[in-house]
């Protein structure tokens, strides 16, 4: 467990604008730009006034410049190397195994941290990896309070790691905090929270459960794969360790898998390097290549997701045969208000549930431009239904406790135009009205 005495206070994020009439990235003020370029931490780029604060979507396409000292590259190399020259017995270089540092990787490493405004992050083969390595951290017995209604692979781990003795695991609706009060316990080492969660996006008060977690000297961790850095920024919260599937928004082409863990303290990025470098967890140099490539673009696209998923809400919410559209974006959403307060956008996942007058299997197997796939945060728009494929592996106890029944549909908006996103919706809701009244699961659990 972190020394909680070096948190924070949490802070609360400015409001965001309704995404519907503009889009900002919240700017960080207090890291040096520097540090993004693979420079030592707390100097800055030779070309730019020291005083100068850089925007993330400018210090994002500027990521990696600055590494190959030998040729002088703009785009980062990528360093498809095991091992590394020594030059003597005497001094070890700053690299010497991949599975303990990669250039290509420590490269994505330095942005990633920049980016959320931790003090470091340690790239992973994927998110499973990044969720796998922070619960290592912590002895056998010890006690974690989890969002009931978190990633169906996160559940799935953490059930198996309880059944072998590992851990003990409290599920609770932390969209309350109060739950994360009541199910505290004295061997309670953590807190993991989901905002928005998966797949029903319940918001969770980052400020009262950093609050909480704090009181508790307990480490409060947040997968942020949903919304990006860019939208949110658990660690202005308090947060000890931030995880994302990379393979997500952050890389954003769905060609290939990732993870990160982003640790407020060095002290915490020291444990989670060790961890991830001893189980053989960490990425390799072309896919640190790929993500680091996808993330100069993930302001232009994360910009376009939540435009096309506001509008894909509003159009959903409409419509006769949708019973809820789960969208922090909409102001009926519950935690609509608290979404604007600690959130600098509302990102670009719908979900809803679909009216018993609809046929579930006729609606997805007749979308076009949404294609039936896991996953999400690519460029194309994905349709799937949650119960049995993303959440497929959880407890079907647990799925209905957090209240992902079999006709909670989950919507991944791509950045093709609205007018084509919704034309499509509008023609597969209107195919599944012509079928008798009936609900139909589809195939097999999944094992994603």
């Amino acid at each position: 467990m972190g020394d909680r005495s070096e948190a924070p206070a949490p802070v609360a994020a400015p409001a965001a604008a309704s995404p519907s009439t503009s889009w900002t990235l919240r700017s960080t003020k207090d890291r040096s730009i520097g540090h993004l370029d693979g420079l030592p931490n707390g100097t800055h780029h030779p070309d730019i006034p020291t005083d100068q604060i850089m925007h993330p979507q400018t210090r994002l396409t500027l990521a990696g410049q600055r590494t190959d000292d030998t040729f002088r590259s703009v785009a980062l190399p990528i360093y498809q190397s095991a091992i590394f020259r020594f030059d003597s017995t005497d001094e070890k270089p700053a690299f010497d195994y991949s599975r303990s540092g990669n250039p290509t990787r420590a490269a994505l490493e330095d942005t990633l941290a920049d980016l959320e405004g931790g003090a470091g992050a340690v790239c992973v083969a994927s998110g499973m990896a990044a969720i796998s390595t922070v619960l290592s951290l912590y002895p056998a017995g010890a006690h974690i309070v989890c969002s009931h209604d978190c990633y169906g692979g996160t559940e799935r781990l953490l059930t198996w790691l309880q059944s072998q003795g590992k851990l003990e695991v409290t599920y609770a609706d932390l969209s309350d905090p109060v739950n994360l009060s009541v199910a505290l316990r004295p061997e309670t080492t953590a807190v993991w929270v989901e905002t928005p969660s998966n797949p029903l996006l319940r918001i969770v008060d980052l400020k009262r459960v950093g609050s909480i977690a704090r009181e508790a000297n307990i480490d409060f961790i947040v997968d942020n794969t949903f919304l990006s850095p860019l939208l949110q920024r658990p660690f202005e919260f308090g947060a000890d360790f931030v995880v994302h599937s990379t393979t997500k928004y952050l890389n954003g082409h769905s060609d290939v898998v990732g993870g990160v863990v982003v640790a407020r303290t060095k002290e915490g990025r020291d444990r989670a390097h060790f961890a991830a470098n001893a189980q053989g967890a960490t990425g390799v140099p072309f896919d640190s290549w790929l993500i680091l490539r996808g993330l100069k673009t993930l302001p232009l696209r994360m910009r376009q997701h939540e435009e096309n998923a506001s509008a894909v809400a509003q159009y959903l919410d409409a419509h006769d045969l949708i019973e809820e559209v789960f969208y922090p974006g909409l102001p009926s959403h519950e935690g609509h208000e608290l979404a604007k307060r600690q959130q600098s956008g509302f990102g670009g996942m719908v979900s809803f549930r679909l009216s018993n007058e609809a046929s579930i299997r006729q609606l997805l197997d007749t979308t076009h431009v949404f294609t039936l796939a896991e996953s999400l945060g690519g460029v194309e728009s994905l349709i799937e239904q949650p119960s049995t494929m993303s959440h497929a592996s959880m407890r079907p106890e647990a799925r209905a406790a957090a209240g992902i029944t079999d006709q909670v549909i989950r919507l991944s908006v791509g950045v093709e135009h609205i007018d084509d996103l919704l034309a499509d919706l509008e023609r597969a809701l209107d195919a599944s009205r012509c079928l008798p009244t009936r609900t139909t699961r589809l195939g097999a659990p999944s094992h994603v």
